[in-house]
This record gives structure tokens, sequence and C-alpha cells, in this order.
């Protein structure tokens, strides 16, 4: 059985997985004919690398699960390198009251990671590739009334012909990492439900749509369609004719429509029914967002006639604990933080992602460039070709409907670390980045394509990212206006993707190493990473002050040039990959603004304060609360805000009020110099609005006049945190006891009896190996239910066990 293809035969049957079954995903589930069922609760899991499903059913270890569910949970962020790469088998028993011979059942996957085998009651009913695209199953002739049971092999090993390659930095999740829905239709019944809006302006509006008709048998059905506002009132109503089993929707028009944009995203819901001598057979919905948008040439980008600055940032799928089997609430929680922080554009990276993602997108106003998982590993075989085309067509008919997605994106990196040999050849790169090219184009005309970081077929897509990572893997940021400048000559569609650089949260320095000296300032291609040159990556204190300085310069640039589309900050949240076992959190990618779990890091309000309309103030940082410095000299101090101007108060005396500047660095000229006291110094910052509302801030420092020696040990204190755990923290000390704010190796905690670390989250407090942010590092602790004592070490090379025992 090959399971390369989509449409497979076996023993003389055709068994197909239906690709574009996603759209029901947004169609009404309460109707008398057609009901949708959350089928997640329930399963068993049995993890082994099994062929055969009588040999995996024999076995006698399956585990109870829910899903999401993903065998790399925890396995990916650990301290062993190397992650589950492998099969795993998957089982559900689904109890049918009755199987009705003219009703439909369906299993849609919203993904399985990365192939997947499906059996209903011991026979195949499907085999998908792709980990990141959902599909549909039609199993009426499988199941029977009573109990079935559904039996998935889902597989994510290495296998060079199926995109992204394994060389890619993220991590490739294998399981049911998304929800799973038994669907019930009638016999005839609509599918394929595709919504265009041809012709959109303030004064006027038109919509195209098109819906199929399964199992026609009758000459007389109509469909019926009704478009309904935000409110629920009817804007157009109209019966249509159905031709070679497909109605064609057509509404003109619609006058005054409420547009789609990023600030008011105003959605209308269209309906459609399957009528049969006027009774309704069938339903179905999506909604719609009037919207119209241009990418000038050499120019800004434009949404419904008006200049948008893309504000945007990437996001990977994950999140700590759980990995990619993230719930929906938390997909949810991901888009609204997003949006929180002013976004109104988002890459999603890289590949696509759940449906919960894109219903986020479209509810809150962000626009979206949707990825082709073509990810580094260059063009392979015919076979891989196939794949990679049933991917693109995939991925466009199943997100078509969403007014968010303004971009398909045909790849990242692509060229780099060929998967097969001469797979790097532009000849052959160029071609077939074409054929994805035109088929995207007929696919879906409306919309427009874009790769990242191939230079040399920019000119076959509609939009193209250059490389640009000024001041981390070359050269410094104050070379970022030179490099935008250069790029918007050289493309006339030029959206810059992916730029910053890492953090490690705690990590402070009054000092952040801005390589000024020892690298080549002009630079800012990310290729001079491979090279001797000296960069910010490789040199850098991956401070949070850094990073800040770095944004803040970014945004200063980008924020004040009137012809520029904009740019999107790599990535939203720190997500793991295999490739960085030797970073500050092992297998962490830590470039994010929010750590795995979501909580901001300082960078957060940077963006906020540029991009924001809700008021706020921040004083940089709340995770620095200990410094150090001379008596007598100035620190500094930013503030960052949305507001027009800002007062700052050092233990109750005013330090003056500072006037906002976008164009003025740093923090838009909230910035000041002042003189600490030893011990406590409390500052307090009062925001005001426009509107002469206040907002404010406040933090306690404490500061001393002696600079600590060279560390001597580590000293392990806990406390106990509103969950009921426990958070340990160690502290490097020096031969005075004071606490070394410059100490940043590594050390590793372990709970040696009465309870268990939190370990493999990838997060600040969830990792047994983590570099010390200023002479501090924690871990979380959950204590055994039975209160024996709780033992806890830490250690490094340099230093002897510590140990604390807490009764």
């Amino acid at each position: 059985m090959n399971i390369k293809s989509n449409i497979l035969q076996l023993a003389g049957i055709f068994i197909i997985c239906l690709t574009f079954g996603s759209w029901d995903s947004s169609a009404k589930s309460d109707t008398p004919n057609r009901t949708k069922v959350n089928i997640n609760a329930n399963w068993t899991y049995l993890e082994k690398n099994i062929k055969d499903i009588q040999d995996a059913l024999n076995e006698a270890d399956w585990q109870s699960i829910n899903l999401p569910h993903t065998w790399n949970a925890l396995d990916a962020t650990d301290l062993n390198p190397g992650y589950r790469r492998t099969g795993s088998w998957y089982k559900k028993e689904l109890t049918m009251d009755a199987v009705d011979e003219n009703k439909v059942y369906q299993l849609y996957f919203e993904g399985a990671n990365i192939t997947s085998e499906v059996f209903v009651n011991g026979q195949k009913a499907c085999e998908h590739i792709g980990g990141y695209i959902g599909f549909t199953i039609d199993i009426s002739s499988f199941i029977k009334q009573g109990k079935n049971d559904v039996v998935v092999r889902v597989d994510n090993s290495y296998d060079p012909e199926v995109i992204p390659s394994q060389k890619s930095d993220f991590f490739i999740f294998g399981g049911i990492t998304r929800d799973v829905w038994l669907e019930t239709l009638p016999k005839q019944h609509l599918s394929g439900f595709k919504i265009t809006t041809p012709k959109v302006s303030k004064s006027n509006a038109e919509i195209l749509a098109t819906v199929s008709i399964e199992n026609v048998n009758k000459s007389n059905l109509k469909v019926k369609a009704d478009l309904f506002d935000a409110s629920g009132k009817t804007v157009a109503s109209s019966v249509f004719k159905i031709k070679n089993n497909t109605a064609e929707i057509h509404f003109k028009n619609i006058k005054n429509p409420n547009l789609w944009d990023t600030e008011q995203p105003y959605l209308y819901t269209l309906n459609v029914a399957l009528l049969d001598k006027g009774e309704v057979k069938d339903e179905m919905s999506d909604r719609v967002g009037f919207r119209w948008f241009e990418f000038k040439d050499h120019g800004a980008f434009y949404l419904n006639g008006k200049r948008v600055l893309l504000r945007g940032t990437h996001r990977h799928e994950e999140h700590a604990g759980v990995g990619a089997a993230m719930s929906n609430a938390q997909h949810r929680k991901d888009m609204e933080l997003i949006k929180e922080m002013g976004t109104n554009f988002v890459r999603l990276a890289h590949y696509p992602q759940d449906p919960e993602v894109y219903k986020a997108c479209d509810e809150l106003g962000l626009l979206v460039w949707d990825e082709l998982p073509w990810c580094r590993g260059g063009v392979g075989n015919e076979t891989w070709k196939t794949n990679t085309k049933n991917m693109l067509t995939e991925i466009i008919n199943q997100n078509f409907n969403h007014p968010s997605v303004i971009i398909w994106s045909l790849g990242n990196e692509m060229y780099w670390l060929p998967d097969f040999e001469d797979g790097d050849n532009t000849t052959k790169m160029n071609a077939f980045l074409t054929e994805l090219n035109d088929l995207s184009h007929q696919l879906d005309p409306s919309r427009k394509t874009a790769i990242r970081k191939y230079y040399e077929g920019s000119h076959i897509v509609d939009v193209f990212s250059p490389s640009i990572w000024s001041g981390w893997y070359s050269g410094s940021y104050k070379s970022y206006q030179k490099a935008i400048d250069t790029y918007k000559k050289e493309y006339p569609h030029f959206l810059h993707a992916e730029y910053g650089g890492s953090s490690h949260v705690g990590r402070h320095t009054e000092n952040p190493i801005t390589g000024e000296g020892n690298i080549q300032s002009d630079g800012w291609e990310e290729e001079i990473v491979q090279t001797d040159v000296a960069n910010i990556a490789q040199i850098g204190d991956w401070s949070e002050n850094y990073i800040v300085d770095l944004f803040d310069w970014h945004l200063r640039i980008s924020e004040n040039d009137l012809d520029f589309v904009g740019n999107v900050q790599w990535a939203f949240k720190d997500f793991g990959t295999p490739l960085r076992p030797e970073n500050d959190i092992p297998y962490m990618n830590q470039k994010g603004l929010v750590d795995r779990a979501g909580n901001p890091k300082d960078a957060f309000y940077v963006f906020k304060s540029y991009w924001s309309t809700e008021p706020f103030t921040y004083i940089e940082s709340h995770s620095w609360t200990e410094r150090q410095g001379p008596e007598g000299l100035k620190r500094n101090i930013s503030v960052y805000s949305n507001c027009r101007e800002v007062e700052l108060f050092l233990n109750g005396k005013s330090l003056g009020i500072k006037k906002r500047d976008t164009k003025a660095f740093p923090a838009a000229g909230l910035n000041w110099e002042l003189n600490f006291s030893s011990g406590e110094n409390k500052l307090l910052a009062i925001g005001v609005t426009e509107k002469k509302d206040k907002v404010k801030d406040e933090l306690s420092i404490n500061y001393r006049f002696t600079k600590n020696g060279k560390a001597v040990g580590l000293k392990l204190e806990s406390e106990v945190l509103e969950n009921g755990n426990y958070l340990v923290t160690a502290t490097a000390y020096d031969s005075n006891g004071l606490r070394c704010l410059d100490y940043e190796d590594r050390v590793y905690f372990q709970c040696l009896s009465g309870g268990e670390t939190f370990k493999s989250q990838g997060t600040p407090t969830g990792s047994e190996s983590i570099a010390m942010a200023n002479g501090k590092a924690s871990i979380e602790v959950k204590r055994d239910k039975n209160n024996t004592p709780l033992e806890m070490m830490v250690l490094n090379q340099s230093f002897k066990g510590t140990y604390l025992t807490i009764d």
C-alpha cells in the first residue's frame, strides 16, 4: 500500500480522504438533517511502532487519553538529544444508536501529524499525508448500529518525501494533535462551499459563491441562499438552480457594506439550504468579510483604500506541557494576546494551523500569511512534488473562506540543506516554484503568493521577504533603515518577515553588548552566521535589555516610514527546536516576546507601546529588581507607554514629565537618568492619555553600592505558589553572601524525593537544566500527596550539590 497518495485502491474499492472537508467545521451543527459532534474524549493510546492493526490490537498496554494528543509533549524539550519520531496507535469506540442508509457519516480530523491511516471496524477507511491539514473520511459503508471501533495509526517518522524537512528549525510533533468530529449528513447534502467577493467598495459589494451537491438523483432540487448581517438581519436572499451538481450563488449590489478591517472586523453570514419542493434537506453556512487590499509597487500596503502599516508577528503552534496538542482555548488565548499587543498581521509559521486560529483571526481583525510547510530541504522527487502540490491544494481549499487570509506563502528558506541530490539546483527550484505559484493563482486568483529568503525565486511570486536580521545574525540594528531602503527599491512588493533575537527571561545588564567594535555594523544577512564574522547571536549576552533596544530601534524606523509595507517580528512565543540544545533553556528558540507558557517578556511591552490603543504604562523591567553600581553613578530607566506623556517619580519625588515622540530613541523619549539610593527604591510612572485619562505602573528596586565578587556557591530557597506547588530558587552567592548578579552559568535541578519537578516545559521555571539569569534560576515542583519530605538538589560543574529539604 502506497501511503504517498490521497486516493487509494484497496481490494477493488476506492478509499478517498476528502481534503475539502474542513469547510464543514464552520457549518451549522444543529440543523435537523446535519449534526456535528466532537469525539475528543475517551480514546486509548498505544505507544508502539507496530505496522499491523491486528498486532496492535493484541497489545495489552493501551492507556486512556483524550484528544488533542501528542507523544512529544514532554520529550521534545528535555535534556536528552532527539525526540520520538515513529508510529503510534489511537483507538475510539463509537456507539451508533442507529445507522440510516439515507445518511452519510463522516469523521473529520483537524490534524494528525504527519501521516495517518484510519481503520473502522478493522477495515482501512483512509490514508492521509500532511500533519497540518484537516481531512474528512466517509465511513458510511464501514459502520453499523451499536459499537464501532475507530483505530488510527499516526506516524511522524523522518520521510524526505513529505514536507516540512526534518532540517527545519522546529519540532514535528507526532499524534492526533487537533480535534476530531463525527458528522452526520443527509444522503443528498451540500459540500465544497466557497465564497468570493469579486467586487467590494465602500458603497457597493458583490458575492459570488459556489456549493456542490453530493449524490444528486433529482432534477427539482434548488439552493436557497441568505446573507445576514452581524445582527441577524437579512441583507440578501434568493433561490438558485443547480447545474452539473453545483449551484452558483450571486448577490450583486449589496449597498453600503460594513467592511472587514483590522480595527472593525465586521462579519456577515452566508447561509445556503438545499431545497426539495420547498423543504430544507440540508444547510450549511460560513462567515463573509467584505474587504479589498493592494500592495502598491515599491510602496505601502492598502486595505479598503486606506494605507495600513502591517504590524506583524509569527506564531508557532505549541505550548508548554502539551506541545502541539493545544486546546481551542489555548489557541484562542494566543491570538487574543497577539491582538492585545496591537498586532494587525500574523504569519503562521511554517505551516497551516488549527481551525480555531483562523476563526480567531477573522473575529479579531488579524491579517494572515498562511504558509505551505515547504521549509528547507530543497526540491524532491516526483512523489515529493505530488505530495507538496496536494498539500497546497488542501490548504487553499480549506482556508479559502477566511477574510483574514491575504497571502498564500509557498515556502521558507526552501533551498537550504537539500534532502535530495541536486535539490538546491535553482533551475529545478524555480521550475517547481512556478508550478506552485500557478496552482495557487488557479485555485484562488484573489489572493497574493509569497516566499521568504529564496532570492532566485523572488520574481516568481507576488510578495517577497528577503532576510534582514540587523543586530542579531549580522550587523548592528542601526543598519535597519539602510536595509529596508535597499529592498524597497529592489522588490516591487517587499514585506519584511523575521527579525529579532533571543532573550533569557530575567537576565539584565546595565551595558548590553551591542557588538560595536567587534562586528561588521553594516550587515544584515542571516547567512553571515555561518561564517567567521562575529554577530550578536554568538557574542551577545541574550539580555532582555538588548532585545528591548533592538526592537525599539526597528519599530522607530518602521513606524516613521510612510511608504513601507511593514514588518513581521520573529516570533511571538518561545518554541521548541531540535537544533538548539546549547541554548539557555535547552532545545528552545528563545526569540519570543512571551515565554512558552505565554507570559510576556519586556519586549512585549515595546511592541504594545507602538501598536496598542489601550492605554498602559510599563517600567522596564519588572524582572530586574536587584541592581548594583557605585554610589553617585547615574542609572537609566525607560518607561514603555502609548500615552502622550509620562511623569516618573522616585521615592515620591517627581523626576519630570516627558512627552512621547516615536522618532526619539530609546522608549520614544520616555527615558530618565537618576541616582538610586542604597536599599529599596520605589518607582512610579503615571501616563496621561490624549483624553486626560491616567494609567500608572509601580516598581520597587533594591540597589546596592557593593559589587559582588566571584561566585563561590549556590543556595536553595522555596516559596509556595497559588496553585499549591513550590517554586524552588537557586541563587549564586559570593564569599560575602551577596547574590552574584553577573553569574550566568548553567545549573541543574533534581528532585531527589517527595515530589516531581515541572521539567521539559521549555519555560523559565520548567526546565531541569537552565542558564542563570543575574545569578538566579527557579523550577516549579509538585509535592507528593503523602506529604513526605521534599528534597531538592541543584548543582553544576563549578559547585558541589546544594540541597534543600521541605518538611
